[in-house]
């Protein structure tokens, strides 16, 4: 009887993948690269959008289903505001935020009351529906101050782990694999204008911890293979860049799985919550979220491992490896596929051990019932 080849998923949820993601490491790097040289040119051209809570300055929101970016403008501007920043939130919800610090406090209260009318005026609503929200400069340096404290202890805390846990080269794989995802984020919002705000910075921390999350499994693995009781590395029939690449290939399922398991219900979030319903608080979170995400997932399958492998593969007993496996004559180079099939291939015939070892434990104890 034959038996059926999986398919594509099937070989996915099998371990039986033959990416070679450390073979193609230049094209996931380069891939990399122009995003983050993209992102950081926008930085300095552009800066970021930061929100009032950072900055400092007064916003006002309306809820108004009868107007536009442009009437809302034109009615903040003609209140006195200089050059005001206008965002339509979700459906019909609309904020002007602009930096009254410079002025008086009460010619903060005249323009924040004329502001105040004109929305209301434009929006068709009551002055009340019109709310009104302001930051100083000091708070505002405060909050960024914090952010970035909050990132360093968070970094430390993620490299001793790892350093501690694993090894301090899979550390540094794994440091350099969120500063990626980090300059991806940032870059983004720099490119699209996206406002940053504090609810940014949380999603920032929550996405670093996927991301580890994701890479860790790998490492994990790879740890195993490496020395573990069952470890192909052993043998020294293969290279610990292909050795890097099986591992990648076994926890593939696991890599998708969990990142789908993230992102859909933030998009979710994203779209039902803030965007069809108007929930307008959910929407600097999620697209945080959306972006890191996304970058989480490449990084951990694309760049944390890959990096690892050329970092392990200058250390001399690894450079021997290589040297010993590629004179073998039967051996060429090992590539992902040959890895995955090698792997495939001692899973069968652990199989077939346990039912040659089970076929024999019932023949023996036939051979007693008869003597009995």
């Amino acid at each position: 009887m034959s038996k059926e080849t999986p398919g594509r998923f099937g070989r996915i949820y099998q371990g039986l993948t033959t990416i070679d993601f450390v073979g193609r490491k230049r094209t996931w790097f380069t891939i990399s690269m122009i995003i983050i040289v993209l992102g950081i040119a926008s930085l300095g051209i552009r800066g970021f959008n930061l929100g009032i809570d950072f900055k400092g300055g007064s916003s006002w929101e309306m809820i108004a289903p009868n107007t536009s970016i442009t009437a809302v403008t034109n009615a903040a501007t003609s209140a006195g505001l200089s050059q005001p920043g206008v965002e339509k939130l979700g459906s019909d919800t609309y904020e002007v935020t602009a930096d009254l610090n410079a002025f008086s406090a009460q010619k903060q209260l005249n323009i924040t009351n004329a502001v105040v009318a004109a929305m209301a005026r434009v929006g068709n609503v009551s002055n009340e529906s019109v709310s009104t929200s302001s930051v100083g400069p000091t708070w505002g340096g405060q909050i960024t101050n914090r952010a970035m404290e909050a990132l360093i202890v968070f970094f430390i805390a993620v490299v001793s782990y790892i350093s501690v846990r694993f090894e301090p080269k899979m550390a540094a794989a794994a440091f350099i694999a969120m500063v990626h995802d980090l300059l991806v984020t940032v870059g983004v919002y720099s490119l699209f204008g996206l406002q940053i705000t504090p609810d940014t910075v949380i999603a920032i921390l929550t996405i670093l911890g996927y991301s580890l999350y994701d890479t860790v499994v790998v490492f994990d693995r790879v740890r195993d293979n490496t020395s573990g009781s069952n470890a192909v590395l052993k043998g020294g029939n293969i290279t610990y860049s292909e050795m890097v690449n099986l591992s990648m290939n076994q926890t593939l399922a696991r890599s998708i799985n969990t990142s789908l398991v993230a992102i859909l219900p933030v998009f979710s979030v994203l779209i039902v919550g803030a965007y069809i319903l108007g929930a307008t608080t959910l929407q600097s979170y999620g697209l945080a979220l959306s972006v890191g995400l996304l970058s989480g997932a490449y990084s951990s399958i694309f760049i944390a491992s890959p990096l690892l492998a050329v970092l392990k593969e200058r250390e001399p007993r690894f450079r021997e490896l290589a040297a010993r496996v590629a004179s073998r004559s039967d051996h060429t180079v090992l590539s992902a596929a040959t890895a995955a099939k090698l792997s495939g291939e001692g899973v069968q015939r652990a199989v077939r051990s346990t039912q040659t070892t089970s076929a024999r434990g019932v023949v023996a104890r036939g051979r007693k019932q008869k003597r009995r």
